[in-house]
């Protein structure tokens, strides 16, 4: 028996598949001219956007946005979150430097072709001291900065090879009286292309207006600011693609590579590999190309059996040229349901 498509699926997959290689095509023009665009540094707002939110990600280089076909996701592709069978709820902790921490929980819910998800991402520091001009030892009053994500994902499975996934994104960021708020989102698309395992995606995230901080400071002379200058949020066009170069029923490679065009800087990108034994032990490792702070990253995961579920736990060492290192762990508990 011949499968034929019907009609407005075959033509949602050439639409896909032509919009993503335009996107290919940018990023590939880009490549040769990696520092157009380095002038940008420093021209966005809502920094912490840009940290890596899971063990498994950051362990592969963040080259994540074709492999992305678990829980994570919530963060590294919302097309992704409906590739899996399971509903399930997974927590990241990372180690972030001077003593800030970065906690990410999400979860994922299945009905039908469709998923729905909502992840919480938050940084923090511990409470400082007020230093002005003329009290440089502090003024007695203390002040924390922190920055909180909430966001809301839907996703739907178009094809057996097709899908696509967006989030809201409710953003805030406190320092001292000043704090910013506002709504970006995420539109990414997750295409198998037939041919083997490859498959590739396409993503565009934190897209939304400018924003300036509220509140006022006194400034010293007993003058107060007010009046703030606006910034866009870090939004990145993202293009992966990704293939198992070696796979039988003990071992698979899973190969990978992403080009990443960011708003507030040079054009760059990266390369990613994990090794599985058994479905039960991953080894990870990654590398960052035309990233002033970044290099390499490794990792190591487990999937483990549980009574009522089954659980998975990652570690990620990610390498800051002047930084130091940065330290994540992943859990992540996934139900079996009936679909």
């Amino acid at each position: 028996m011949i499968f034929k498509l019907k009609k407005h699926n075959l033509t949602k997959i050439r639409i896909v598949t032509l919009l993503s290689l335009l996107f290919i095509a940018n990023g590939l023009f880009a490549q040769l001219i990696p520092n157009l665009g380095g002038q940008r540094t420093g021209t966005s707002s809502f920094q912490f956007l840009k940290i890596g939110t899971t063990a498994r990600g950051t362990g592969m280089g963040e080259s994540f946005v074709a492999v992305s076909d678990d829980i994570s996701g919530l963060n590294y592709n919302p097309a992704g979150i409906v590739l899996f069978n399971e509903n399930g709820f997974t927590a990241t902790h990372t180690q972030w430097f001077v003593d800030t921490r970065l906690e990410n929980v999400g979860g994922v819910y299945h009905f039908g072709s469709n998923a729905v998800g909502l992840s919480i991402t938050s940084l923090r520091t511990e409470d400082m001291s007020v230093t002005t001009e003329y009290q440089p030892q502090g003024t007695g009053d203390y002040f924390r900065f922190s920055d909180l994500a909430v966001g809301l994902t839907f996703a739907r499975k178009m094809t057996d090879q097709f899908s696509f996934g967006a989030t809201v994104r409710y953003i805030e960021e406190n320092l001292g009286a000043l704090k910013m708020r506002t709504v970006v989102g995420d539109l990414a698309t997750y295409y198998k292309t037939g041919l083997g395992t490859s498959r590739f995606a396409v993503m565009i995230t934190n897209f939304g207006g400018q924003v300036s901080p509220s509140g006022s400071v006194e400034l010293v002379g007993g003058r107060t600011a007010n009046n703030f200058q606006s910034f866009p949020p870090p939004t990145v066009f993202r293009v992966g693609f990704a293939f198992e170069p070696w796979m039988n029923e003990r071992n698979r490679i899973t190969t990978s590579i992403q080009l990443n065009s960011p708003n507030d800087n040079a054009e760059n990108f990266s390369i990613g590999g994990e090794y599985a034994y058994k479905d039960f032990l991953f080894i990870r490792g990654g590398y960052k190309f035309n990233v002033d702070a970044e290099s390499y990253s490794g990792g190591i995961g487990l999937k483990f059996p549980l009574s009522f579920a089954r659980g998975s736990l990652d570690y990620s060492v990610a390498n800051f040229k002047e930084l130091g290192f940065a330290h994540r762990f992943s859990l992540s508990v996934l139900f079996p349901t009936k679909r």
